[in-house]
């Protein structure tokens, strides 16, 4: 069977920052707006008052500090709460393209490899900007690709899945490279006005180079060993927004139907099902949890990631087998284990073995298990 190997990965880092510290500040300031404005309803117990956020608050639910945006003055504005983009005429290059454009053509240096070496583009992503032309034919003729390109969703999955599909292609030989990116945009479908929510999420972009053993180049390659993944259906992580919102009459008043989500239910249920499909994947390649070098997680939750790995490996675990990238970036949907890959891998050695995994919306689990080549 052909050996595949991932032999270089980029990343996208937004120009601003939002602090914790900034984001309490804008949104306690729209709190105070709304309960000006409901002061009638709320007296006459008609209505809640909206309660402030904190960065005690944020930090102790989450451990997230601070996340990269791509704009971030609308989004700290109390009378918007969401970031202000400039539209692009057809013949431009879209935003989401042109950050994938920037995390690919790193990737492809750092495995060695030029653009019209690639057969395949796979966009993976928990929302696209548009629902056609695919994203992925648009950054595969920015960069200069041949072959095919399609996009794909399985929200913060996304990009576990597509690497999936991108080894299978170079197996079964329908394609000897392939690029898989994972543009986040996240900011512009967060309700930056809920208080569960509104700090979870930060934007970025990741790519990642998957190809034959036999043709990469680049001093850095790690073997797939296998890939797993694995859907579960629930509505506890949900974005209803759509084509059909603007047919189905809503309530303009109703909440965005964006991100919501059911953050304890959805803690409950997937930390189990996380750690039970890493397992039983290890266990299926003859790999005992504690022979793994590095997990690369999902970055939706510390307290989650630090559960799943204390499932697996029978302690609790800090940094080094399970690095965070949480507290710096937030939760970057299908990017976040990837981010952890790309940043904190270069300590590791020959037969080394990690594990990238991904969990959520659906829900769903994938995991690429790898060795250092």
């Amino acid at each position: 069977m052909t050996r595949v190997v991932i032999s270089g990965t980029g990343l996208y880092q937004p120009p601003h920052v939002i602090t914790n510290a900034e984001l309490v500040e804008a949104f306690n300031r729209y709190v105070e707006l709304q309960n000006e404005k409901n002061a009638a309803a709320i007296a006459a117990g008609e209505m809640q008052a909206m309660v402030p956020s904190s960065v005690e608050f944020i930090e102790k639910a989450s451990g997230i500090q601070q996340r990269y945006v791509i704009e971030k003055d609308g989004v700290l504005d109390p009378t918007r709460m969401y970031p202000r983009f400039k539209e692009r005429p057809d013949d431009q290059v879209s935003l989401m393209a042109e950050i994938a454009v920037d995390a690919s053509r790193k990737a492809l240096a750092a495995a060695g490899k030029t653009a019209d070496q690639v057969d395949g583009v796979l966009c993976a992503a928990a929302n696209m900007q548009r629902a056609y032309p695919a994203m992925a034919c648009e950054i595969q003729q920015a960069i200069g690709a041949r072959g095919y390109g399609f996009d794909m969703n399985v929200a913060c999955s996304s990009a576990t899945f597509a690497i999936e599909q991108a080894a299978n292609a170079v197996r079964a030989g329908t394609a000897n490279c392939v690029l898989v990116v994972n543009p986040e945009i996240t900011s512009a479908h967060l309700e930056w006005r809920d208080r569960d929510c509104h700090f979870i999420f930060g934007d970025v972009c990741t790519a990642v180079i998957v190809e034959r053993a036999d043709t990469a180049t680049s001093a850095d390659q790690w073997e797939i060993l296998g890939t797993k993944l694995v859907t579960q259906f629930s509505n506890n992580i949900r974005n209803n927004f759509g084509f059909l919102n603007r047919s189905e009459d809503s309530d303009p008043n109703a909440r965005d139907k964006t991100f919501r989500q059911e953050g304890r239910k959805v803690f409950k249920e997937v930390v189990p099902l996380a750690a039970a499909h890493i397992e039983g994947h290890l266990q299926s390649l003859g790999i005992e949890p504690t022979q793994v070098r590095r997990f690369w997680l999902h970055q939706a939750n510390l307290g989650m990631n630090q559960l799943i790995v204390k499932k697996l490996v029978g302690q609790e675990a800090g940094g080094d087998i399970a690095p965070l990238i949480l507290d710096e970036y937030a939760n970057t949907a299908s990017a976040g284990s990837i981010i952890a890959f790309h940043e904190h891998r270069a300590d590791l050695v020959s037969r080394d073995v990690g594990v990238v995994c991904s969990f959520g919306a659906g829900y769903s689990v994938g995991s690429v298990v790898v060795r250092k080549l």
